[in-house]
């Protein structure tokens, strides 16, 4: 987790020195991002989506995304997570250690990308949906952290039947959580970023 920490500090640092350049002169987009493997791409702006808002610089976020960290961030990392996903759960604590290790300047933007051989993450996306309608950005974030330190992953890690229960736990109405779980109003919620990540080119998580 250090050595993660210490390299996203340093690709953060050499983003803001090149973001300050391209500003000064005049030209913000566009900025090449260094990647894992150390060969630079262009950055791609996030296309505006409906409803949205623009918050920072040329990236768009939409009214319903969940934000961890100040909106108004220099820099915003945005992921398409399943909640299945072994890789996303390493990832977890890691982002929010970048979140709290630069307070103030990066925040973590948390969108959908259940896999489909994750058979319990679709449910589960839904199910931090329902949290967030019952208990607001705060009651969202910690359903989903919370399932995240408790799934083994790998596609059936957290039983469906234990959504409602993680519910009452972090304090939200158990029957008003069912409820609103079971009714599937959220499944729509959740393929709307699934659709959005293919339009980004965004193939997994």
């Amino acid at each position: 987790s250090a050595f993660v920490i210490g390299s996203f500090y340093t690709r953060v640092k050499i983003l803001e020195s090149k973001i300050k350049a391209y500003e000064n002169s005049g030209r913000v987009a566009g900025v090449e991002a260094p990647t894992p493997t150390g060969v630079p791409i262009k950055a791609q702006a996030v296309p505006p989506a409906n409803d949205s808002e623009k918050l920072t610089g040329d990236v768009k976020l939409n009214k319903d995304d969940h934000i961890n960290g100040d909106k108004k961030a220099r820099i915003l990392l945005v992921e398409y997570s399943d909640m299945e996903c072994p890789y996303c759960k390493k990832f977890h604590p890691i982002a929010q250690q970048v979140v709290d290790s630069f307070q103030g300047k990066v925040a973590w933007v948390y969108r959908h990308l259940p896999l489909s051989f994750h058979a319990n993450a679709q449910k589960e996306a839904e199910a931090s949906e329902c949290a967030n309608e019952l208990g607001g950005n705060t009651a969202f974030w910690r359903y989903v952290n919370t399932l995240f330190q408790r799934t083994n992953s790998g596609g059936t890690g957290f039983p469906l039947q234990d959504l409602t229960p993680l519910a009452g736990e972090i304090g939200l109405d158990k029957t008003k959580f069912k409820v609103c779980l079971d009714s599937g109003k959220y499944a729509e919620r959740v393929k709307n970023d699934v659709t959005e990540a293919a339009s980004l080119g965004v193939s997994g998580t």
